[in-house]
């Protein structure tokens, strides 16, 4: 299978999880390999890689491209059951875990699914291939369901409109392509907003992948046990590709690197908290050289944590 990918990021990536060669990495994305072959190159013959995907086409050819390195495990299952999964391997503590939080190549430009409005296909928008489809929320939930889903998530102004020109099409005929969904929008877009921009159905069609992949809400809820399983001088390096995302790692890193929290006029420091965590950099944006050589690259932001004690 041809799985197309261009890693973001990936020198970036790699410096700052500070791989040690005996180490042991989770990549939980793991995708068309390319930052997980990078980890394999730093890591000796006594360090263990394991490659995670919730696509079955990905872990295709994750088994082709490194699955036959003695070092490394394959794992078909979302990161969100990252504890469940190092649990079932007998593995405590890591010394690194990397997620590249963003739509592969390879999704987008297959067109069957049904991530990108350019091609007709079937609306999908399942990572995992299973589950419920872009298509049944669209056509399941409400008017007021769909509103906040396209304006939480995609921070569409339209969204209202967008929501009820939906409901209305989809009780002459259910809405099941792509282009179909991409043409509604279009619809109740206004004239002088589709003039300037880009295509006005951009907002709404991320906010249903999140919403079909549920992928704030699983990065929300797993951020915390990526960095719980770190061993000290362990590193979490995340990859995001909206501010939405990037809003909670950001959030979730800072909290990691809280310590006292007694009043400023306190003379000693009577709380006894101290910060788990500590930041080797703030974030780090693509090059220029970078978004020129991969147009989607330029909304990346990569952002890191490392644990410097246990929680006492």
């Amino acid at each position: 299978m041809e799985f197309s990918h261009k890693s973001v990021l990936l020198e970036e990536t790699i410096d700052a999880l500070n791989i040690r060669p005996d180490g042991i990495y989770v990549d939980c994305t793991c995708g068309g390999a390319g930052h997980s072959r990078e980890i394999l190159k730093r890591l000796s013959g006594k360090g263990r890689l394991i490659a995670i995907d919730q696509d079955p086409d990905a872990i295709a050819v994750i088994k082709e491209r490194i699955g036959s390195d003695s070092r490394v495990t394959v794992v078909h299952d979302n990161f969100s059951n990252l504890r469940k999964i190092l649990d079932s391997l007998d593995i405590d503590r890591v010394d690194g875990v990397l997620a590249d939080l963003g739509v592969s190549s390879h999704q987008l430009d297959t067109a069957e699914r049904g991530f990108s409005f350019h091609n007709e296909a079937p609306l999908d928008m399942r990572m995992s291939q299973e589950g419920m489809t872009a298509a049944d929320i669209v056509n399941t939930f409400s008017a007021d369901e769909l509103t906040a889903i396209f304006r939480d998530y995609g921070e569409e102004k339209f969204a209202r409109r967008i929501a009820a020109n939906i409901v209305a099409c989809r009780e002459r005929e259910e809405i099941r392509t792509t282009t179909a969904l991409a043409e509604i929008i279009k619809e109740a877009t206004p004239a002088a907003t589709r003039r300037t921009g880009g295509h006005p159905a951009r907002r709404v069609f991320q906010a249903l992948r999140i919403q079909t992949n549920l992928e704030l809400q699983r990065i929300s809820e797993t951020v915390g046990d990526m960095f719980g399983v770190l061993n000290v001088g362990g590193r979490v390096a995340i990859i995001t590709f909206h501010s939405l995302e990037d809003r909670i790692v950001k959030k979730a890193f800072t909290s990691f690197c809280k310590g006292c929290e007694c009043p400023p006029d306190y003379p000693i420091c009577v709380c006894g908290k101290k910060a788990q965590g500590s930041l080797p950099f703030k974030k780090v944006l693509p090059s220029e050289r970078e978004i020129e050589e991969n147009q989607r690259s330029r909304s990346a932001t990569l952002r890191c944590v490392e644990r410097i004690r246990e929680k006492e």
